[in-house]
């Protein structure tokens, strides 16, 4: 893989969950954002659904894009940093014959984790209303499958379930434990709505490494890495902040310039900051030693 700095040894994501106290992860939804957050010193990063199509495709996250589609904007990504990753899988995209199918070819281009959910098609973000699931047994046997079937033993399979709004916290609570009996490494427990919902999770399921997704607007309160830890998360998503961010400066740059005033000219990175950004020195380079 391409970087546009040289890594130290990096650990597999598997060792990361068992040696970090929690392992943060910012979320990419393009390949400039890989860059930075790797550039940014963060040991790993997250790949999910609901920025990567609307970053590409302009689309909300409500199961329009399909493996093939989302995979190609994962390959992009993966393609600029060597820092492990987690992916959003969404339901697998099918039965359980997909499921492995999309084990196997995220695991191809060199994602080290991964989750599914237990929504059925057309699966939706987690923090929107509407979902329907797949019966506990049904998701059970995905995981036994993905989990049997993945390529390489170290990939780290979390089981999430978005059973917090459909039926309640009990019931996510025992798919949590089902799910991890059936053979998931890790547990995510969807959309939980307060504090109190976070550490009853942490509880319960203490003998799993959990995973808490802070999406900002969500319906989970935003907690600091290290409240979480003590809660009992081992893993902590910023899924969609750089997405949200970005978006933000550039309606503002829009609005600037359809004004005339061009207020934030220079406001953003140099020219030269962004060269060294994306590499140009190191192509130059090449340039000037290989060409003619």
């Amino acid at each position: 893989m391409t970087t546009t700095t040289d890594s130290p040894t990096l650990l597999h994501f598997r060792d990361l969950v068992a040696s970090e106290r929690p392992l943060v992860l910012p979320g990419a939804h393009d390949a400039i954002s890989a860059l930075l957050i790797q550039q940014a010193g963060f040991k790993a990063y997250f790949i999910g659904g609901f920025p990567l199509v609307g970053a590409r495709f302009g689309l909300p996250d409500i199961g329009l894009a399909t493996l093939g589609e989302i995979s190609a904007g994962v390959r992009d990504i993966l393609a600029v940093s060597d820092l492990p990753v987690l992916v959003d899988v969404d339901n697998g995209y099918g039965d359980v014959k997909n499921v492995v199918h999309a084990v196997h070819t995220y695991e191809k281009m060199g994602a080290q984790a991964l989750f599914f959910e237990d929504q059925v098609s057309p699966k939706r973000c987690g923090h929107i209303a509407g979902k329907e699931l797949l019966s506990c047994e049904e998701m059970e046997r995905r995981i036994r499958a993905a989990a049997e079937q993945r390529r390489d033993p170290r990939t780290f399979i979390i089981a999430r379930t978005d059973a917090r709004e459909v039926y309640g916290m009990d019931e996510a609570l025992r798919r949590g434990e089902r799910y991890a009996r059936a053979g998931a490494d890790g547990l995510f427990i969807e959309a939980p709505e307060s504090v109190e919902e976070l550490e009853l999770i942490g509880r319960t399921l203490a003998g799993v490494p959990l995973m808490a997704n802070m999406l900002e607007g969500g319906r989970t309160p935003i907690l600091r890495p290290q409240e979480l830890e003590g809660l009992g998360f081992r893993i902590v998503i910023y899924g969609i902040s750089l997405l949200m961010r970005s978006v933000r400066v550039m309606q503002d740059s829009l609005a600037d310039i359809r004004s005339g005033e061009l207020k934030l000219v220079g406001t953003g990175v140099g020219f030269d900051e962004y060269k060294t950004i994306v590499g140009f020195e190191r192509w130059s380079g090449i340039e000037s030693r290989y060409g003619g």
